[in-house]
């Protein structure tokens, strides 16, 4: 009889013997029959890859602005750590349960295919089979979305970009990401991954709150388009938000709900307020801290019961260990960037990455 058992049957002195030996027989069946079922688990993961650039300018971006092309000395040297720093961190997320990195991830802050290519190649990485699916977006900075998956996990179907379509107060045209759709099948399962990179809070968060709140119904157009073909999608969006879980661009407008219990048929369940309510965090700005980083996603992958005969969320959470994180100075606590006072600092990402894993019995 196991210590746990020892322990419950203790507490239950007034209880007869042969009840005690009809719940300890309860509990040896119990115990078998769950210790049958088998899990896959599969990863998915989301990471603002903070300012990923090569070092050859680009003529038709505004590249030159960007932190690499700002540093004279060994700019190859910084540019190979760069690529392994950020590949060290995607081939770590989610590896403790599933024992393999992402099969799907979302980035952000990349310049082009080129850096991808070059980032999949690494060490860490150049192991896993990953295809990459990728966009020129108009963003002056010359920033794009991104989506890398690994090809014996998941077989995507169909791919395609939306343009948000943003001017400023004043007439002139604001550029800005795209964001990017990838339908496909994971195992036998059609799932849809929009991923995004909205429009930031240069100007305030009040000013610029518009322009994230077009992007968030923009979102909800692409999965109108979805609804088309796939009446009750499984629809995974995720980004670098720019907005916090509570903000109106998720509540008001995309409509996310943060309980279970609240969700409904075609509701975007939001697991990323809860962890914001509890004080997680993906970013550091001024001493206030942000979610902006999330993962949410339509109600057929929330689990409602025990029954994962089909792909079902199972966690969520950010991807945050000692090393990511700055351990002294003025930015104690604060994401270990890499860049930071016109050099590398030898860091990450501002950023914290955000992870999924999706559950299936077999």
């Amino acid at each position: 009889m196991n210590l746990k058992l020892c322990l419950y049957l203790s507490a239950l002195k007034k209880i007869t013997m042969k009840r005690l030996l009809l719940f300890s027989a309860f509990l040896i069946i119990t115990n078998a029959l769950f210790s049958q079922k088998n899990y896959q688990i599969k990863t998915i993961a989301f990471y603002n890859l903070e300012n990923l650039f090569d070092t050859i300018n680009d003529l038709d971006k505004d590249d030159e602005s960007s932190p690499i092309m700002q540093i004279k000395e060994n700019k190859a040297a910084i540019y190979l750590q760069k690529l392994n720093n950020m590949a060290k961190v995607l081939s770590e997320i989610g590896e403790s349960e599933s024992k393999n990195s992402p099969v799907i991830i979302g980035v952000a802050e990349i310049e082009n295919r080129g850096v991808l290519e070059d980032l999949i190649k690494t060490d860490f990485l150049k192991d896993k089979q990953y295809g990459i699916i990728h966009y020129d977006s108009p963003d002056l900075r010359g920033i794009d979305v991104a989506f890398l998956y690994q090809e014996n996990h998941f077989n995507p179907v169909h791919h395609e970009i939306f343009e948000l379509k943003l001017w400023d107060a004043n007439g002139p045209r604001i550029y800005t990401r795209d964001q990017l759709l990838v339908s496909g099948y994971l195992g036998d399962e059609l799932i849809h991954i929009i991923v995004n990179h909205w429009p930031s809070r240069s100007g305030g968060e009040a000013k610029s709150r518009p322009n994230r709140e077009k992007a968030a119904y923009l979102n909800t157009k692409i999965i109108e388009q979805i609804k088309l073909t796939d009446p009750n999608p499984k629809v995974i969006i995720m980004g670098d938000l720019n907005d916090d879980p509570i903000n109106s661009s998720l509540k008001t407008i995309l409509k996310t709900k943060g309980k279970k219990s609240d969700v409904k048929e075609g509701d975007i369940y939001n697991p990323m307020e809860e962890l914001f309510k509890q004080g997680q965090n993906t970013l550091a700005y001024r001493d206030n801290i942000n979610l902006f980083d999330q993962i949410l996603f339509t109600s057929p992958l929330l689990a409602t019961n025990s029954n994962y005969t089909s792909f079902k969320m199972y966690k969520t959470n950010v991807y945050n260990p000692p090393y990511l994180t700055t351990q002294t100075g003025k930015y104690k606590g604060y994401p270990f960037r890499s860049w930071g006072n016109g050099s590398f600092t030898g860091g990450y990402s501002d950023h914290y990455p955000v992870y999924m894993y999706l559950i299936k019995e077999y």
